[in-house]
């Protein structure tokens, strides 16, 4: 019970450098995937193939948000209760969680197998962007149940306390995809298939290191057979907590498909291959952040658990500020070098470069405000408040940013697409604050510690 003691004791500070630089690597190198894709393909196929990986990525969306939806709303439960002291119910949660994490993606991936063509037109592939992402994405959904456990699971290895290793073996999927990148596009010629090729054989080798951690007895947690049968209770205690980043990740889907169907109206194939970059970029942007947050989460929950609500409100006003800062950081670096970050995807292309651009200056105008919203979203993650957490996740994506990505492109054209995000961040922050600000109000006082019988 060590890791339970430091998890109640250990100064806030340490323990969420220690929690979150793991996370912070770990969801930098899961965001390289997107990256390194889009890099690649960019130099090796040219902006067509970065239009459709910007089809696929709505679909992959989905996929992601499957895995948030039960690793995300397990872990949270896995914290709580070893916090309460109630291991063999974490035990409980992690089978059922891991039976989820391949059932659901199986089922995913047969319906976009039945419904191939319709689904890309739907997510906005033209006739000449079709082709391309049905080769990506194709190979993409046939990997998915390895990716959903090398994400899923890995959250796991971190509720657990073992955050290094959680790191591990992301790092291990995203060096393996970034080598097999430029060895199937430039050295066997796969094109936009070798891309995805890589991604998958990433992914399953992550997955392959994440069951090895958990079979092989290292774990503190362990998973047994018995615990693989679905139980209702947990399954649906899951699915309520795990449901806030599910639904924001699914907005996210709904809301890329809107945008793409707008570019493609207002901007043509060329606008669609410069929000794909855009995304990237975001990606590696907000990746940090998410991992303050998952750095946070066993925190909060434990501690949460465990009554000691002071240490509660250490950990999220400090993360706060720790991800506020890493977004200023971001912006910052935006800002000096905007043609330098293109130019990794653009390969002298010079219209898309200075498309991009105007466009990415704008879209990031208002980034340093993105910290407050994830992290006091994951916050009510954390302490098992499913209400209050989809509601704050689902304010910028569906209450703010779907309605003005309608309404903004009437008024300005294709300004309007840009505009939209720094309108919505704007005002989901003042959503955000006034909510955490409440709940902060009204957190009991902390119970007081039990003492150590020597």
């Amino acid at each position: 019970m060590d890791k339970n003691l430091e998890m109640r004791d250990e100064k806030i500070s340490k323990l969420l450098w220690k929690f979150s630089l793991p996370a912070i690597i770990a969801m930098l190198v899961n965001a390289l995937y997107n990256v390194v894709d889009r890099i690649f393909v960019g130099r090796g196929v040219g902006s067509v193939g970065i239009a459709a990986t910007t089809v696929a990525f709505p679909i992959m969306i989905i996929m992601m948000a499957t895995s948030m939806l039960i690793a995300i709303g397990a872990t949270a439960l896995i914290s709580i209760r070893l916090g309460e002291q109630r291991k063999e119910e974490a035990e409980k949660i992690v089978g059922n969680a891991t039976v989820l994490l391949i059932l659901l993606p199986l089922l995913l991936a047969a319906i976009y197998l039945a419904f191939t063509d319709p689904v890309l037109k739907l997510f906005g592939a033209s006739e000449a962007v079709l082709p391309y992402a049905r080769d990506f994405t194709h190979i993409i959904m046939l990997g998915s149940v390895s990716g959903s456990i090398a994400f899923g699971m890995n959250n796991f290895i971190r509720a657990e306390g073992n955050p290094r290793y959680a790191m591990l073996t992301q790092i291990i999927g995203a060096v393996i995809n970034t080598i097999l990148n430029y060895i199937f596009i430039f050295k066997l010629g796969l094109g936009i298939k070798g891309s995805a090729l890589a991604s998958i054989c990433g992914q399953t080798v992550s997955a392959l290191f994440v069951l090895g951690y958990f079979l092989s007895g290292r774990s503190t947690i362990k998973i047994y057979l018995r615990n693989l049968k679905p139980q209702m209770p947990i399954v649906l205690g899951i699915l309520s907590i795990g449901f806030a980043p599910f639904a924001m990740q699914i907005a996210n889907s709904v809301q890329q498909m809107i945008l793409n169907k707008t570019l493609m109206s207002y901007g043509g194939d060329l606008a669609l291959s410069a929000v794909g970059i855009i995304m990237s970029i975001a990606t590696l942007i907000f990746m940090p952040i998410v991992g303050i947050s998952q750095g946070a989460q066993p925190l909060i929950g434990f501690n949460y658990g465990a009554k000691q609500y002071d240490r509660v409100k250490e950990t999220l006003k400090k993360s706060v500020f720790v991800s506020t800062i890493m977004a200023a950081v971001g912006f910052i670096v935006i800002w000096i070098w905007p043609n330098q970050i293109v130019g990794l995807f653009s390969k002298g292309d010079l219209p898309l470069t200075e498309l991009t651009v105007h466009a990415m200056l704008t879209f990031f105008a208002l980034l340093p405000l993105i910290g407050i919203q994830i992290l006091c979203s994951s916050y009510f993650q954390a302490v098992g408040k499913p209400v209050q957490s989809t509601l704050l996740s689902l304010s910028r994506q569906v209450l703010l940013f779907i309605p003005l990505l309608i309404i903004l492109p009437r008024l300005w054209g294709i300004e309007g697409v840009w505009r939209t995000a720094p309108i919505a961040d704007t005002l989901s922050v003042l959503i955000t604050v006034t909510v955490i600000l409440f709940e902060m109000r009204t957190l009991p006082k902390s119970t007081p510690k039990p003492v150590e019988q020597s």
